[in-house]
């Protein structure tokens, strides 16, 4: 297939030469022409612009910094928008905005061009080894047609739903991973303070019952997506007393734990709703209900 990449930085640059890798014809372009020294070497193209580029390609990828770079990429006055012909398809890899997205889509649905937001996680190393995730938002047969060209930069490429949710995927997908190195770092500084040794911790926290590997693989699924808070596998009030004489202990030794403490506060609100015999996942209907939806599984 004839792809133009535009955007080879530290993740698109890798990604780039594995589609060449697996055998695609690349055009690429970059704001930093020695960026595409290794393509051209490798044969692809180069193109002066993205119009250019979009000109001489059948599916178009850009692999860009944030939301304002992919507009003006793709609908600036040499963008890819005045070079795509009918029946094009443009995905952008970026981490950005499902608004944006969702604005690309429709401009580019006047001109007969079909794009998915795809953005990937996996970090360079990843991006090198063709081992990244990619999460896929867009019409369905169109993800299905370019699924194959995904898979010579990521072994976990997923549909995720309608323009913007693959974006939406990402940025849940990067906050709960950013947000948790927070909790690690409260919980590992309070443990090293009071006594305990970081790899003794470590091994601590491995073999912990509450580790993310059990919320995703069993909480989520079996408790949350089934509103199942009445089983008791863990009982709200013990919960409660457990995460108390955490903070209790970080205040003795002068441990800042601010994320501790408004988890403390939400167990204490759903105290207070009288939950104490429900399961310690309760809580979260405190969250449903402020967000107002429900995470529940769709048949």
């Amino acid at each position: 297939m004839r792809i133009g990449f535009i955007g080879l930085g530290n993740m698109g640059g890798p990604m780039a030469l594995n589609l060449m890798k697996a055998g695609h014809a690349l055009v690429v372009h970059d704001v930093r022409p020695d960026a595409a020294k290794p393509h051209l070497d490798g044969g692809a193209k180069w193109a002066d612009s993205p119009k250019a580029l979009a000109r001489a390609s059948e599916l178009i990828l850009t692999s860009l910094p944030g939301p304002k770079e992919v507009e003006a990429v793709a609908l600036g006055p040499d963008g890819i928008i005045h070079g795509a012909v009918p029946g094009t398809v443009y995905a952008d890899l970026s981490t950005g905005s499902p608004t944006v997205m969702r604005k690309l889509h429709a401009a580019f649905k006047d001109k007969g061009v079909h794009v998915l937001d795809a953005p990937v996680s996996g970090g360079v190393w990843g991006a090198q080894r063709g081992t990244l995730q990619v999460m896929v938002g867009g019409d369905e047969s169109i993800y299905r047609e370019v699924r194959p060209v995904l898979q010579a930069v990521g072994d976990k490429v997923g549909y995720m739903g309608p323009i913007g949710a693959g974006t939406i995927a990402k940025l849940v997908h990067n906050m709960i991973g950013i947000a948790t190195r927070a909790v690690f770092a409260e919980g590992f500084t309070l443990g090293v303070k009071a006594g305990v040794k970081p790899e003794a911790l470590l091994e601590a926290i491995r073999g912990a019952a509450f580790g993310q590997g059990l919320m995703l693989s069993q909480m989520l699924p079996n408790v949350i997506f089934r509103g199942d808070f009445d089983t008791v596998r863990f009982a709200l009030k013990l919960a409660r007393k457990d995460i108390g004489l955490a903070t209790e202990l970080a205040r003795e030794y002068d441990v800042p734990m601010p994320l501790a403490a408004v988890a403390e506060q939400i167990m204490v609100e759903a105290m207070a709703r009288g939950w104490g015999d429900k399961d310690s996942t309760a809580p979260w209907m405190l969250q449903e209900e402020a967000a107002g939806v429900q995470v529940r599984e769709r048949k």
